[in-house]
This record gives C-alpha cells, structure tokens and sequence, in this order.
C-alpha cells in the first residue's frame, strides 16, 4: 500500500518522535510504500501567502507553490497524521499544510450552486491519526469534547474514500505519564500499524 505519513514536532528527542520513528518502522518493515513527510525538517513554510489565497480557488493554477506535497497527497492510498495536540488544536504548521495543500481541485470540489463539497480524495481508503496531549483524559473528552478528533475527522474523512477505515490513538496527560505508560501506548501504536 501507498501511504503518506505527515509528521508535525519540532523536537528530535519527543515522544512524538518515538511514535513517528515507531509507525515508520513498522510500516516499511511490512512491506508498504511510505512518503515521509516531516514538515518540521522539511521546513515547511505554513503562511498561506496573499498570492495562493488569490488563487486559491483557481483549480490547476492553486498547486504550483505546493506541487510536491500535492503529488504525494495524489500518490497515497492511506493517510497517517503524527503530530502533538498544543492548545487543543494541532501545531500550526500542521495547520499550514492543510490550508496550502488540500486546496479545491486536490482535496475537494466546489459544487456551482454553494452545495457540499465533492470529496477529492477518493483514492484514500486509510486514515490514521497519531497525537499526544498533555491533558488527561477526562479534560479531552469531558470539558474539551476531543476538538482536535472532531475537526479531523468530521473535516477530512469525509473527503476520502467512501467507507475508508479509520484510526484514532491519543496518549493523554503526557507531561505526567510514566515510561510504562509511553511504552504501553507505543504497543499499542505498533499493533494497531501492524492490522494497517
């Protein structure tokens, strides 16, 4: 299978970075196809500018600043998000990429009576989404009400392909989590990528 990681930590030495290394390894070591994108290391510049905003419902004429990640994102078969949750939201890098990357004519269609989007990425048929948050549990789900899982997954999924299969892990309350706890929750990531 063809998949696309998108990874968003700027530091090396992160859990985060152990749960990207971890789905890295257990996907190329089953066999797949990966594209690694990690958007820190890449410098990915997440401004969208004044210029592809002006163009940005130009289908064809909206991808030339982005023309690589657009291919990839053409490419996958699967998706895997990797990134932290800051401020109950995602870096915003993470954020830039999806404003300059999933543009109308890539990720989605306009419709020419102001109708729901047309899903572009039907050729999607996986979805994974990776993320930490260094509140506990019940402040995500209670208080919060998983912002982050609602957004991605009520936002992106439903421009995928019609049915695609979907994972979710979150470790919460990160910043006082024991090594057992991480480590339980990198099993947990490494079963769930070896069913991927």
């Amino acid at each position: 299978m063809r998949i696309l990681v998108i990874y968003a930590h700027p530091v090396e030495e992160s859990f985060n970075s152990a749960i990207h290394r971890r789905i890295l390894d257990i996907l190329t070591r089953r066999g797949h196809d990966v594209i690694d994108t990690d958007l820190y290391r890449e410098n990915f510049q997440p401004v969208l500018t004044r210029d592809e905003r002006n163009r940005y419902f130009m289908s064809g004429e909206n991808t030339d600043t982005v023309q690589e990640y657009v291919d990839n994102l053409r490419w996958a078969e699967a998706l895997v998000f990797c990134f932290p949750t800051w401020w109950h939201g995602m870096p915003a890098i993470l954020k830039g990429y999806l404003d300059r990357v999933w543009l109308p004519g890539v990720a989605f269609h306009l419709t020419g009576n102001g109708g729901p989007l047309q899903p572009g990425l039907q050729h999607i048929q996986k979805l994974a989404l990776v993320t930490t948050y260094g509140a506990p549990w019940w402040f995500v789900q209670l208080i919060m009400r998983h912002p982050i899982k609602t957004m991605l997954l009520r936002g992106l999924k439903p421009l995928l392909g019609k049915g695609a299969q979907v994972i979710y892990l979150a470790h919460h309350d990160l910043d006082r989590t024991s090594e057992k706890h991480r480590n339980m929750f990198l099993q947990k990531v490494q079963k769930s990528f070896e069913k991927f």
